[in-house]
């Protein structure tokens, strides 16, 4: 009994897609599932991988539409489908690209949207592949047709996404004329989309280059060049520039150096005025035999065998600190960055601040 009002070619449509809707699992699993590891695996950040298999009563709709356009169940490409939503224009092109080394690519019938410069189709310009699963990916001698079936792979950034959503639950593309100046105004708001894509990309790539820039100074050892920022410290710290002093205050009491990240000590630095990987450099040299007169004072008596690998830049900042009058204050301030507003860092202040009356770096 025809349950979808199909004519009787439709109908019989419907009745392959029953009998091979077995095949298309198959092909979800070993084509499509394999397709969405390698992207996880390639490092390329995406929003979203939607993989479907259409419904039969989505079939039975598209099939009464327009089922006159189909031979066979073949003919229709977009009965398995995944969906790639990454966030930007070149990652696109990174997720093409790796279909296009796993895949049979029906280049015929895949199309490019993207290159279709309509003022106004900005929503629509997905990447668009029709692809086969090659036998190298899985052939079963039995169902040699599951190297035929044609399946859908589309391509788009987020931005592309979210308009085409927006435009879908609008209404915009229906059978009612819409007024000339909606379309008007969803025209400008798809340009700056289309600028915001194109600016994301690019402020991506400029970030990029900064960063391999800040990294080849650091590693050249031009730090005035380079300014104290969270990704330069990062690669500064790689370079273990408070080892020395470290080892030399461990050997204090014969310590164990524990490794912790110093990454919180960026703010702390920022406080006390290091503009840039140089002024930390000088901070060490500056600061260094203090610090360590400092720390020679609070482990003098002690017989503790295991310290933070942050001792040395703490007991820096904290000479740092003095010596340019911050004070009491000054040190509460660098605790409170270290450990969040305690009420405890006020009596460790004090206690340091104490301890540190009876260095002669105080009495200069």
């Amino acid at each position: 009994m025809n349950h979808y009002g199909l004519d009787l070619h439709g109908e019989m449509l419907l009745e392959e897609y029953r009998q091979q809707l077995s095949y298309y699992e198959i092909l979800k699993e070993h084509a499509m599932s394999r397709f969405a590891e390698i992207i996880r695996q390639s490092g390329i950040e995406v929003n979203s991988i939607e993989i479907r298999i259409k419904t039969e009563e989505s079939l039975a709709g598209k099939l009464e539409r327009k089922g006159h356009k189909y031979q066979s169940l073949l003919d229709i490409t977009d009965i398995l489908g995944a969906r790639i939503i990454a966030f930007y224009n070149e990652d696109v092109d990174r997720v093409a690209s790796l279909a296009e080394s796993l895949f049979d690519i029906d280049w015929a019938n895949s199309v490019d949207k993207r290159k279709m410069h309509d003022f106004d189709r900005f929503g629509y310009n997905s990447l668009h592949y029709i692809c086969r699963m090659p036998k190298s990916i899985y052939y079963d001698p039995e169902i040699p047709q599951l190297n035929e079936i044609r399946f859908e792979l589309q391509m788009r950034t987020a931005l592309q996404h979210v308009w085409s959503a927006i435009q879908h639950d609008i209404g915009y593309k229906t059978e009612i004329e819409t007024p000339l100046e909606y379309h008007r105004n969803l025209s400008r708001l798809a340009g700056l989309l289309e600028l915001a894509d194109n600016e994301f990309s690019r402020i991506r790539t400029a970030i990029a280059d900064y960063r391999r820039r800040a990294m080849q100074l650091v590693s050249s050892g031009q730090l005035d060049d380079v300014a104290l920022d969270g990704d330069t410290f990062r690669s500064y710290l790689a370079l273990r520039p408070f080892d020395k002093l470290n080892k030399k205050i461990a050997a204090i009491t014969q310590a164990e150096v524990q490794e912790m990240s110093l990454m919180g000590y960026l703010p702390v630095l920022r406080q006390i005025g290091m503009q840039s990987l140089g002024d930390v450099e000088r901070l060490i040299r500056d600061d260094y035999d203090d610090a360590y007169q400092l720390a020679l004072f609070q482990l003098g008596s002690t017989d503790i065998d295991i310290l933070s690998e942050a001792v040395g830049l703490q007991n820096l900042c904290i000479v740092h600190i003095l010596k340019a009058g911050g004070g009491l204050p000054g040190l509460r301030q660098m605790f409170d960055a270290i450990n969040g507003k305690l009420p405890q860092n006020e009596q460790l202040a004090a206690m340091v601040f104490a301890e540190a009356q009876r260095l002669s770096f105080m009495h200069l």
